[in-house]
């Protein structure tokens, strides 16, 4: 993709204004410790949305919504003919979430709208702030499932008919907070597409530098196993005869870390959803599902690290007397963002003068959809710890801003500016 002339270095966004949207963001769905839970499609989503919206008009722009209630802030360009640069993440949260995770890549969007607003900046093509509905995938499985739908990933009425854990279905609840729009999903076309994000790693901080360049993104295999055996009295039932589903989901988790260090470096492995039935002190087990996650941007290493459990599972099973299924819960392949969009990025970082590195995101983001379908690239700031998906999540001002700067000229450049 060839790049126009690049934007003044002095070009900066106005980080106190950034942080206190973000803030202001963080009072709708309050956690218990700090952070937020504004799950996908609740109340306090709707909210939220709300917020958004009235910002993007007071900033001048126009919002458009599709089918799966994404949202599309438009900033016009001088070149009605010009395809939009998209730029943006998700406002829905983790039931213990931060305020950070996807809400900076949100506001960042906002906030580069308005630098430009402040500075008389005009774009040949239209700049577009997007929020993706329900990337998180807590409420309703799987992760990024709106963004999925716009690129063709996932059936619109597969998506409608998702549930939570009362039973509910995403189709009822986006029409229920009134955020069902008109548009065909996935009917927009894009220039480019670019995401800002807190790491949700400790690489960043620990490497001392402000920037994460993201050249690829991990792919995914989730496995749920379910394990049955049978239920029996811890104290009476002999150690022989016992055909215990709990001890079976033990020797698989540690084979779940075996196959994962077997595959070092870059590759990743863990049990993090447990059930055990019945789950009483005194019955051994006669039952358990747990979910494996393995990742790894090497494709080879992720198809090879899933085949390894599916011979080693069974085996353990059968040596305890257990009935095993193993049912593919979630899969993506690894993502390489596009090079064009990855050097605006890298060249926005020279010319501000930030530090900078090339980074490979271990979790899952919109952006690995919608590459499939456009240019596409992500630029991250570090996180206290490398702690997310926590209330205790914590960022800077400062990496913010670096970010949010990173992402105007980056945009600006691809977006194009007219005099």
């Amino acid at each position: 993709m060839s790049q126009p002339a690049a934007p003044a270095e002095n070009m900066r966004i106005d980080g106190d204004r950034l942080w206190d949207s973000l803030m202001e963001m963080a009072k709708i769905g309050p956690g218990v410790a700090g952070g937020n839970n504004r799950q996908t499609l609740t109340d306090a989503d709707a909210e939220g949305r709300a917020l958004f919206q009235r910002w993007c008009e007071d900033a001048g722009c126009t919002m458009g919504v599709d089918r799966m209630g994404n949202m599309f802030a438009r900033r016009e360009g001088t070149d009605p003919e010009a395809l939009p640069v998209y730029v943006g993440s998700h406002l829905d949260t983790q039931p213990t979430g931060g305020k950070y995770d996807g809400v900076l890549g949100v506001l960042g969007g906002l906030e580069i709208v308005r630098t430009m607003n402040d500075l008389g900046i005009r774009t040949k093509h239209p700049i577009v702030v997007t929020n993706w509905t329900n990337e998180e995938g807590t409420r309703f499985a799987p992760a990024m499932l709106s963004s999925g739908v716009f690129a063709g990933i996932h059936d619109q009425d597969w998506a409608y008919g998702r549930t939570d854990a009362s039973g509910a279905s995403f189709g009822d609840e986006l029409e229920r907070i009134g955020w069902k729009g008109e548009e065909e999903v996935g009917a927009r076309k894009m220039h480019a597409f670019f995401e800002l994000h807190i790491e949700q790693g400790p690489i960043l901080e620990a490497e001392d530098t402000q920037i994460g360049i993201v050249t690829h993104g991990q792919g995914l295999w989730w496995l749920q196993v379910t394990l049955t055996g049978k239920d029996a009295h811890t104290g009476s039932t002999p150690m022989p005869l016992r055909c215990n589903a709990g001890l079976g989901m033990a020797r698989i988790i540690d084979k779940v870390h075996e196959i994962a260090m077997a595959n070092q470096p870059d590759a990743v492995g863990a049990v993090g959803h447990i059930d055990v039935y019945p789950n009483s002190r005194n019955v051994i087990p006669g039952k358990a599902v747990f979910t494996i996650d393995f990742r790894s941007p090497d494709l080879g290493k992720l198809d090879g690290m899933k085949a390894a459990l599916e011979e080693a599972a069974p085996a353990i099973a059968a040596e305890l007397g257990l009935g095993i299924e193993i049912e593919e819960a979630g899969h993506f392949d690894p993502v390489a963002f596009d090079e064009g969009c990855v050097t605006a990025l890298r060249d926005a970082a020279e010319r501000l003068g930030y530090s900078h590195m090339n980074i490979v995101s271990g979790a899952g983001h919109d952006a690995c959809w919608i590459n499939r379908v456009a240019p596409t690239a992500m630029v991250m700031c570090p996180c206290v710890d490398g702690l997310s998906h926590n209330e205790a999540e914590e960022i800077t001002k400062d990496w913010a801003k670096a970010g949010a700067d990173v992402l105007l000229h980056a945009v600006i450049e691809t977006a194009g500016v007219e005099g």
